[in-house]
């Protein structure tokens, strides 16, 4: 079976390519929303069994914390739900990315905004908003937990990891 978007060939449990899969996040800055999703997507690959598959990156439309690691408030909160992202430094969205990744996901409108306006006419790269793929949110954009509180880190993780999922299953079937 082929997927003809991205001429992918399927064939282990209905998941196996002749091309990884490249997913990009995308938020303002790639220290909060972006390395977590990174992250979260990063450990349900392992958990199912797809990270030889299907490959995964963070960057941020801005410049502001390229090099740094992420926000200490975002590292916790993902470790104490198990996922690793201290090993991340942020970078900001490069021309190439348009050509290196099959799917680039925004965090938010504006963001969104920000990568459409950035965009080749020649890139093939699915764009689009993360959460758009599970429908069961109810939210559209991932909130900006950066002037929060520890509990808007912890909403953050809930739709990603609810998102996550939903792309996954996405990604199998497509």
């Amino acid at each position: 079976m082929y997927v003809k978007s991205l001429n992918h060939k399927i064939i282990r449990n209905n998941f196996k390519m002749t091309k990884k899969v490249k997913v990009l996040f995308v938020c303002l800055g790639n220290i909060c929303r972006s390395p977590t999703a990174q992250a979260v997507f990063q450990y349900q690959l392992e958990q199912s069994a797809l990270a030889d598959y299907i490959d995964t990156d963070s960057c941020g439309t801005a410049a502001y914390h390229v090099g740094e690691s992420p926000d200490k408030r975002a590292v916790q909160a993902a470790g104490k739900r198990n996922y690793a992202m201290q090993h991340l430094l942020g970078r900001q969205l490069a021309a190439s990315d348009f050509f290196d990744f099959d799917y680039i996901l925004a965090m938010d409108k504006e963001n969104l905004g920000n990568i459409l306006a950035r965009k080749p006419l020649e890139s093939l790269a699915h764009i689009g908003l993360f959460l758009d793929f599970d429908k069961s949110l109810e939210a559209s954009e991932v909130p900006d937990p950066f002037y929060g509180r520890s509990d808007d880190f912890e909403r953050v993780l809930d739709l990603i990891e609810s998102a996550s999922a939903a792309l996954i299953t996405y990604i199998r079937k497509h």
